[in-house]
């Protein structure tokens, strides 16, 4: 039975002594902080951490990257811890060759960044490991690879001497437009790899680039878009390797690009396509290119109805290459044919077309075509091949 003056504190015996309990346990306590902060554990732990180094942290990259890749998973709880530790390191990496905040990248401590990431096949391990890793990350590791294109090392890219040496990983980054969850981060990278001729020239002579013409109707705006960029990046950037390719390759080439672009049923792969037309063939690079494809009236006849769009820009940009048939000083006689049959049509729609802006050179280009149409005599030539429908704007 408890005591009246234990029942009197409402408390028994064990009650009673928890206090003094308390009261030697943190006695205890006290004496055992002092010795864990001599100890050498506790000194690390409040010791500031001494920065990684550039190296070091492309090689610990590497190393996570290799787990990754190898499917060698201790549980998804395992995995999910290393993915957050690669996420750290990426992020560190973009620091560094991006600056942090306010603060500009160091060159040294970009150059040895580039030197050990192209050293030891780290970009093979990153391209392949892409798709596993989070979002953010992956378009950090896009804009990591994009930036080391640019890095020189004594005065050298040594990018394009890796990319060189392990030109299979274009074909890889190419056919990643097939795959929707990886198709921009694969694009951005490959539009930078093209910066370097040597893959340019790749890419040109390899039966991939005609895969260009079915990737830029893919049904996704956003990828078929980045498609657009990367063709053209790759159809404008080195003018003598294009050059070279398209005297060798006119063809086949251009009857793709008509047959697939010009006259898609898709509004913005026309688009695309009749802007990158003009783009290669008023290019001086390619002027043989170009006086062979405006001596085709079956290239005219495509052109021609390409100015009866009801979008004015895809209108615009086909009269930048129509304008090149009828100025043509040595035009053949079954496009001047063409030309007179439809006289009367041209010059009314040339009298109607307009553009919003206020644009000198195209008042130019507009005049001077009038001026060519208008000299055409009907008694010169016996004109026929008129276009099924009238031009209309």
């Amino acid at each position: 039975m408890m005591s009246a003056e234990s029942h009197f504190f409402g408390m028994n015996k064990e009650e009673n002594d928890q206090p003094l309990r308390r009261s030697v346990s943190s006695l205890n306590f006290k004496k055992l902080v002092p010795k864990l902060l001599r100890s050498g554990s506790m000194k690390n732990l409040f010791k500031p951490k001494k920065p990684r180094t550039p190296v070091e942290v492309v090689r610990q990259t590497r190393e996570l990257l290799l787990y990754l890749d190898s499917g060698a998973y201790a549980g998804r709880s395992k995995r999910d811890e290393k993915l957050e530790q690669l996420d750290a390191l990426i992020r560190e990496l973009k620091g560094i060759l991006y600056g942090i905040e306010d603060s500009e990248p160091v060159a040294e401590a970009c150059a040895q960044l580039t030197q050990e990431f192209f050293s030891d096949d780290t970009l093979r391990l990153l391209i392949s490991c892409l798709p596993k890793l989070n979002f953010e990350t992956r378009k950090d590791a896009a804009q990591i690879v994009a930036n080391l294109q640019r890095q020189q090392v004594q005065s050298r890219l040594i990018a394009s001497d890796y990319l060189e040496a392990n030109l299979d990983l274009i074909d890889q980054l190419l056919t990643g437009y097939e795959d929707f969850a990886i198709a921009l981060h694969f694009g951005a990278i490959l539009r930078e790899c093209i910066r370097h001729q040597v893959v340019a020239r790749y890419v040109l002579k390899s039966q991939n680039v005609k895969k260009f013409f079915d990737y830029m109707q893919l049904p996704t705006f956003d990828v078929a878009s980045d498609v657009a960029a990367t063709f053209k990046e790759l159809m404008t950037r080195h003018k003598s390797t294009v050059a070279e390719f398209l005297a060798a390759n006119y063809v086949w080439f251009f009857a793709d690009f008509n047959s697939k672009l010009l006259v898609s049923s898709n509004y913005m792969t026309r688009r695309y396509a009749v802007k990158l037309l003009g783009d290669i063939l008023l290019d001086r690079s390619n002027t043989g290119v170009m006086i062979s494809y405006v001596s085709s009236k079956d290239n005219m006849r495509v052109l021609m109805n390409l100015l009866r769009e009801s979008h004015k820009s895809i209108q615009l940009d086909a009269f930048r290459v129509f304008k090149l048939f009828v100025c043509n000083q040595n035009k053949p006689l079954d496009i001047i044919n063409i030309l007179c049959a439809n006289k009367s049509k041209l010059l009314r729609f040339l009298d109607a077309f307009n553009i919003e802006k206020e644009d000198e050179l195209f008042e130019a280009d507009r005049a001077q075509v009038v001026k060519e149409i208008e000299e055409f005599q009907s008694t010169s030539v016996t004109c026929s091949g008129v276009l099924f429908k009238p031009i209309v704007v």
